[in-house]
């Protein structure tokens, strides 16, 4: 869909900008053709090195890559709208407006701003994550439990963009914290068990006295689920996958759970199931849950999880975008939400996908979360 979409902007972007250049027919057709290719660089590069959800290149090349294709998609909006307004000025007969939408500096103009926005964010996306700390009150929290903190990292994404050293930087910084416990809530690799060992392996010391405890986010299932499920396990780490732990101190307990994506019926995997999860639980000890996806938080409301922590969205990516994208995560993209009576947290996570790498005003976060009763 991302390369449709991608192809039908680029041909927008060739019939409205590359084409009006003033420049021989030879070189506009291999402008054209470029463009056309950025916007299928995902598949091109998939047939060569890698695959779509981890292409295994330099660094600097996705680098590049993603910020053309940035570039393509921002562009082809600053056009949409000098096209609409065009359009506009034309139906209410605004003479004096026309020549300035119809100057032919204008498009490529938005071009270069939309280059220097996309850089920007690419910078960004491949920042190392700073602090976000909250506190979330949640009702019937055992004394105990007053001042818990618990460190939330999501869509970490270790690749050939996001690699080894960025991770052990976000591990330092995790560290520096303190939590008393870790949960990472999905997408913590792109690629294969081997593509990513050296990538991977300084999440081993992560640290809390509680542990670490992780669920699977839709990428792990990309690559060998299985070997995935026991490399995470080889580091030290309780992965839930439609079940629970729970966590004791002085008598009182808290239960963390954790489910499944729901991409794992592409797979014939084991789909999310709340109730299995909960099976067995203590009834009267509050719930955090573990949700890759924000989108079934009502679901889980009605089951009395009283915490929800989600990731997935990458916080919509870009100001504005992020309002498609919480369309199609049942409303929620970023931030705190209540939901009849449950607080859901969707972080935008630490890093992303190396095939949409921008992050314009959305910044990464690692986020500490300390429960209060209420």
């Amino acid at each position: 869909m991302l390369s449709v979409i991608g192809c039908l902007l680029a041909l927008y972007l060739v019939w409205r900008v590359i084409w009006p250049l003033r420049l021989s027919r030879p070189v506009r057709i291999v402008l054209g053709l470029l463009v056309v290719a950025l916007a299928l660089h995902h598949r091109i590069v998939a047939q060569f090195a890698g695959t779509m959800a981890s292409p295994e290149i330099p660094t600097a090349m996705i680098a590049v890559l993603a910020t053309g294709f940035t570039t393509l998609l921002i562009s082809a909006v600053f056009v949409l709208v000098l096209d609409a307004l065009l359009l506009i000025a034309r139906l209410v007969r605004a003479q004096r407006v026309l020549p300035m939408l119809r100057a032919a500096w204008l498009r490529p103009a938005a071009g270069t701003l939309a280059l220097l926005l996309s850089a920007y964010g690419i910078w960004q996306g491949m920042a190392v994550p700073k602090p976000r700390q909250i506190e979330v009150a949640i009702d019937g929290l055992p004394a105990a439990f007053d001042g818990y903190r618990v460190l939330q990292l999501t869509d970490i994404h270790a690749s050939r963009l996001l690699t080894g050293a960025w991770v052990e930087k976000v591990v330092t910084e995790s560290n520096a914290l303190h939590p008393d416990l870790v949960v990472i809530t999905g997408d913590l690799i792109d690629g294969s068990v081997s593509a990513r060992a050296n990538d991977f392996a300084p999440l081993a010391s992560l640290h809390a006295p509680d542990g670490v405890i992780a669920i699977t986010g839709n990428h792990e299932y990309y690559a060998q689920y299985a070997e995935w499920m026991q490399a995470f396990r080889g580091q030290g780490m309780q992965v839930l996958e439609n079940t629970h732990t729970q966590v004791q101190r002085d008598g009182a307990t808290l239960t963390i759970a954790g489910v499944t994506d729901p991409v794992a019926a592409r797979y014939g995997l084991p789909m999310p199931d709340l109730t299995a999860a909960l099976a067995g639980a203590d009834p009267q000890a509050p719930v955090i849950l573990l949700d890759h996806r924000p989108v079934e938080a009502r679901a889980n409301a009605a089951k009395g999880v009283a915490l929800q922590l989600s990731g997935h969205t990458h916080g919509g990516h870009i100001l504005g975008m992020d309002q498609l994208v919480k369309r199609a995560n049942g409303g929620f993209v970023s931030g705190r939400y209540e939901v009849n009576g449950m607080t859901l947290y969707v972080s935008n996570g630490a890093g992303l996908w190396p095939g949409f790498a921008a992050r314009i005003g959305v910044p990464s976060e690692i986020t500490l979360i300390t429960l209060r009763p209420r």
